[in-house]
């Protein structure tokens, strides 16, 4: 007879081990090979083998203590849970497992929620310059963020800089009220959004006073020298050639860039001539430089939001053929 083991939790890390739609559940039961469910605030094991109840129980415990520290259980953290218990030596689990970081002053914990992920905060900390290329919801902007705050917080830099072009996507810019700062200002908004996810709005504006902040359109990046910079290019995809190579030759000594852009959004009269698009082809080959690809399985803003990437994305397979 097979008896049920059970493991009770306070019902908010129960929701946390769960996963969206039970899908962790799902992924211990493939991971065990025995019957995985939960009832009220329990999960049970339903499986008289002694040695997988033990494993189970060391996976709860640190599932249980990164969710304390703000952590996400998503499936690939918890694939690199189960291989560290089991001693598997796995590379990508053990770096989504172990690359995170901690943003000074907040106190916030940011980690990665997929194997690409984790590399984009590796590359980060070893290139001078990154690019990261892929959808909407995959953590290019928020995590390159996290990161700037960690390195201005604790002093590494002396200055943050975020930019992006200002480029219509089907509105008229001219026909917004006000005048060019409030003109400007909605599309600088998603800059403002990311930062205030880490840290207080007052914090930001303290910054902004002491000029170590910075948030501006492309076109005042023109005739500058970044020098002991953090720089954030986001939206890279709508910058031209021009802008790009003016863009990527204002980079000074001691100063760390990267570039985020989705290929998929370009919003250019013409296409071809999208500055990443130009980049990737031109700069590939230089070693000092990151290239990071997302796709839609590192999708982690929403689980719908994943499944409009793949119904895009099978769309233009579909147009290829």
């Amino acid at each position: 007879m097979v008896t049920k083991a059970a493991i009770v939790l306070k019902d908010e890390l129960l929701s946390e081990l769960c996963g969206v739609n039970d899908q962790n559940l799902k992924l211990f039961e493939d991971l065990l090979g025995v019957s995985v469910f939960s009832r009220g605030n329990e999960i049970f094991l339903e499986t008289n083998d002694e040695s997988k109840r033990t494993i189970f129980k060391k996976m709860i415990t640190q599932l249980e203590d990164h969710v304390r520290l703000g952590g996400d259980t998503c499936p690939d953290y918890v694939r690199a849970v189960y291989d560290s218990i089991n001693g598997n030596r796995n590379a990508e689990a053990e770096l989504i497992r172990d690359k995170h970081l901690v943003i000074p002053k907040v106190h916030a914990r940011v980690f990665p929620r997929s194997f690409n992920q984790a590399l984009y905060l590796q590359a980060i900390e070893s290139h001078d310059m990154v690019f990261s290329i892929g959808p909407a919801g995959t953590g290019k902007t928020y995590l390159a963020v996290a990161y700037a705050l960690k390195e201005i917080l604790s002093r590494s830099y002396r200055k943050l800089i975020l930019t992006r072009p200002v480029v219509e996507a089907g509105e008229n810019l001219g026909f917004l009220p006000g005048d060019l700062e409030q003109k400007i200002s909605p599309y600088l908004r998603p800059l403002f959004d990311a930062m205030e996810a880490f840290i207080p709005y007052d914090m930001i504006r303290e910054l902004e006073s002491n000029r170590i902040l910075e948030i501006a359109p492309l076109a005042y990046m023109r005739g500058r020298s970044l020098a002991g910079a953090f720089v954030i290019l986001d939206e890279a995809q709508n910058t031209t050639r021009e802008q790009m190579k003016m863009f990527l030759t204002r980079i000074g000594e001691g100063s760390k860039a990267v570039i985020t852009g989705d290929i998929t959004q370009i919003d250019l009269p013409s296409k071809g001539n999208s500055g990443l698009l130009h980049a990737l082809s031109v700069l590939e080959a230089i070693e000092e430089i990151r290239f990071i690809t997302f796709g839609e399985k590192d999708v982690v803003r929403n689980p719908l939001v994943r499944k409009i990437v793949q119904a895009y994305e099978k769309q233009i397979q579909e147009n290829k053929k």
